[in-house]
C-alpha cells in the first residue's frame, strides 16, 4: 500500500512546489513508484515535470469534480516510475462546484484509495491556500510535509497550518501525521538562515528533517526547462539535497 503525503503551506514561495517535483523525482530514481497529484490551479508542478498543460486529456478537475477515473489523466513523466494527475486552471472554481456535494472533503480521499495499490508515495502538492481542496488533500493523506524558507516571517502562518492540521485531526482524519518540517532555500552563510532553523529546530524537534534544501540556481533553472534538477544537473547541490531528502524519508517509513 502507498503512502500518501501532502505538502502544505498556506504561505507561497516556500519551495513548495519544487520540494514535490524533485522529492519525487528523487524517489523515482531509488526505483519507487511515484504519482505526483498537483492540486494548485497554477499547475506548476505539471509543467515543471515536462507536461504541455495546455494539451491533456484530462486533470484532476474532471476527476474532482465529474467523478472521472484517475486512470484517464495520469501522465507518465521521461522518469521511469514517475506519472503525475495533472492540475487545470479550471481547479480554481472546483471549491465552489464541491460546496453542494456530498461528503466534499473526502473526494480527493476516494480518489487516491483507488491509487493506492499501484504507487509507493503520492505526493499531492497543495496550492498556498487552506481552502476546501487543501482541506481535501489533507483528508486524502497519511502525512504531511511543511516546508519553511528560512527567512524572516517564515514561522508566520505555521500555527494557522498547524491549527487546520488539528482539526481535520479531530473532524476528518484522525490518522493525519506530520512527516516533517523541511528547511528550504536555506544558506549557511546568513545568520537569519541559522535562526530560523534553530527556531524549527527547538519547538519540534524530531519532525525536523535532518537534510535542508540549500538554495541552488539550478532548481530554478531545472523547473523552466520542465524537468526534475536530477535529469537537468545531477551534480547539482539541488539534486543531493533532494537525493538525501528521498533517502531519509524511504528509511523513516521502512
Amino acid at each position: 500500500m502507498g503512502k500518501v503525503i501532502a505538502l502544505a503551506n498556506q504561505k507561497g514561495g516556500v519551495g513548495k512546489t519544487t520540494t514535490t517535483i524533485n522529492l519525487a523525482a528523487s524517489l523515482a530514481a531509488f526505483e519507487k513508484k511515484v504519482l505526483v497529484v498537483d492540486a494548485d490551479p497554477q499547475a506548476n508542478a505539471s509543467s515543471g515535470l515536462g507536461l504541455d498543460i495546455k494539451n491533456l486529456n484530462g486533470s484532476l478537475y474532471e476527476c474532482l469534480i465529474n467523478g472521472d477515473e484517475p486512470q484517464g489523466a495520469i501522465v507518465p513523466t521521461e522518469l521511469k516510475g514517475l506519472d503525475v494527475l495533472p492540475s487545470h486552471i479550471d481547479l480554481v472554481g472546483a471549491e465552489i462546484e464541491m460546496l453542494n456535494m456530498e461528503n466534499r472533503e473526502q473526494i480527493m480521499k476516494n480518489l487516491t484509495d483507488s491509487l493506492k495499490e499501484k504507487y509507493d508515495f503520492i505526493l499531492v502538492d497543495c496550492s498556498p491556500s487552506l481552502g476546501l481542496i487543501t482541506v481535501n488533500a489533507l483528508t486524502a493523506a497519511d502525512s504531511v510535509i511543511i516546508p519553511v524558507q528560512c527567512e524572516y516571517f517564515a514561522l508566520e502562518g505555521i500555527s494557522k497550518l498547524l491549527n487546520t492540521i488539528k482539526i481535520i485531526k479531530s473532524k476528518l482524519n484522525p490518522d493525519l501525521e506530520i512527516e516533517g518540517f523541511l528547511i528550504t532555500m536555506y544558506d549557511a552563510r546568513l545568520k537569519v538562515a541559522n535562526q530560523i532553523y534553530e527556531e524549527v529546530k527547538r519547538p519540534f524537534q524530531d519532525l525536523v528533517f535532518k537534510t535542508v534544501i540549500q538554495r541552488n540556481i539550478k532548481l530554478v533553472e531545472a523547473s523552466s526547462f520542465g524537468k526534475p534538477v536530477l535529469l537537468y544537473d545531477a551534480e547539482s547541490k539541488g539534486s543531493a539535497n533532494h537525493m538525501q531528502l528521498a533517502k531519509e524519508l524511504i528509511e523513516k517509513n521502512q
